[in-house]
């Protein structure tokens, strides 16, 4: 992920190389979950919504939906049922990854807001603001990790 950082931001980027030409929020998800090694196709994944590209990396009946909550409210009910890990985010309007890491949360995102792929402390993060927080686990997803083994093609589920 660190090649990534200072890659510009653009709401029609979709490079799929670091540092070269603009990558949108959506795209900069799945680009580097492909570039990562998942079997999926980026731009079906980048032209979903957040609900959508979470549902496609974990069972709807296991994701962590949150809404209307604090700042301090959203860290403390995270961090009772994850561990250090990475997972997705979905937003009211946005996307991308929150890190956590001895019970702090880190948003790792192309950024609207500083034009640019950044990680930053999700409390003081402009772009964090959300009434809705649709979390899918990643690194901590033995479901998920056995697909990713396995190759296996990961696709929208379809309602």
């Amino acid at each position: 992920m660190p090649h990534w950082y200072e890659t510009k931001w653009d709401f029609n980027g979709h490079t799929n190389i670091p540092n070269d030409g603009e990558i949108a929020c959506s795209y900069f998800v799945s680009t580097t979950l492909k570039r990562l090694g998942f079997n999926l196709n980026r731009y079906k994944m980048a032209q979903a919504a957040g609900l959508d590209e979470a549902k496609l990396l974990h069972a709807k009946s296991e994701l962590k939906i949150y809404s209307n909550l604090t700042y301090t409210e959203l860290k403390n009910k995270v961090n009772k049922v994850y561990s250090d890990g990475i997972y997705f985010v979905g937003l009211d309007n946005h996307v991308g990854y929150v890190l956590i890491k001895d019970k702090e949360l880190y948003f790792l995102h192309s950024s609207y807001c500083d034009d640019k792929v950044v990680i930053e402390l999700a409390e003081t993060s402009l772009c964090f603001g959300s009434n809705i927080y649709v979390f899918a686990e990643i690194t901590t997803n033995h479901k998920l990790i056995k697909r990713w083994i396995f190759k296996e093609h990961l696709s929208i589920p379809v309602n």
